[in-house]
């Protein structure tokens, strides 16, 4: 997959949520919902990570697949791309933008 791709996804998975939620959300509470989505989502990546590594309780470690660690991260990543878009951000500029200021670095 691609970044155009991906971004097709965001935009069709926008649409749905909208579709879905956008009786209740206006722009603002749209933003401020998937900001709390994306704390939730970094969360559960934060303890795939501790899983991984054997750092969580047994209880926990007990019920892990292994295939969850991918999964979070892509959860992460379609979640802050969705903020992104509820935030009128160009990602792939702003991507451009952030790779050029890191290259300059080294």
């Amino acid at each position: 997959m691609n970044l155009k791709d991906l971004l097709k996804f965001i935009a069709r998975e926008d649409k749905r949520l909208e579709k879905y939620y956008g009786h209740r959300l206006d722009k603002e509470k749209r933003v401020l919902a998937r900001t709390v989505k994306l704390t939730e989502e970094l969360g559960e990546l934060a303890s795939e990570v501790l899983a991984h590594y054997c750092l969580q309780r047994k209880q926990k470690l007990a019920k892990r697949c292994k295939d969850d660690l991918p999964e979070e991260f892509a959860d992460v990543i379609i979640t802050a791309l969705l903020l992104a878009k509820a935030m009128d951000i160009n990602i792939e500029s702003a991507l451009e933008k952030k790779i050029k200021k890191v290259n300059k670095r080294y």
